[in-house]
């Protein structure tokens, strides 16, 4: 099982190291090394969102394949996760299983990291002094 689990983190990791490398290279315009969506990067644009999301890619890319602050990261990633499948959904279905890949290899990291996150989910959390 750990096996697996580690497969899915460099998996995870990678594609979205990846797709932060190519996005930086868009925007300091560089001819991208992986195919672009061009009604994504149109929505992102080539300013600040465009920087500030694939900077988080990248970030979390780099954390999720050395092992560090998985649970954070996976926080960090769902909202970008969320908005990628949805994007997929509703405007450009061509690459919705890449999309359909991200949401399942983050489902698994959050149910085997669940523990991490019992503090977050309370509905009456206590405070520790």
């Amino acid at each position: 099982m750990k096996g697996f689990i580690r497969t899915a983190e460099l998996l995870l990791g990678i594609l979205f190291l990846g797709a932060g490398l190519n996005g930086y290279f868009v925007l300091f315009g560089f001819e991208p090394f992986a195919p672009t969506n061009p009604a994504a990067m149109e929505f992102l644009g080539d300013g600040y969102l465009l920087a500030m999301e694939k900077g988080v890619e990248i970030i979390a890319g780099i954390l999720l394949i050395i092992r560090r602050f998985i649970p954070l990261v996976l926080v960090a990633l769902t909202g970008i996760i969320v908005n990628i499948f949805a994007f997929h959904i509703f405007v450009d279905p061509e690459l919705l299983l890449l999309a359909i890949v991200l949401v399942v290899l983050e489902g698994i990291l959050v149910w085997a990291y669940r523990e991490n996150y019992k503090g977050i989910v309370e509905s009456k959390p206590h405070w520790k002094s």
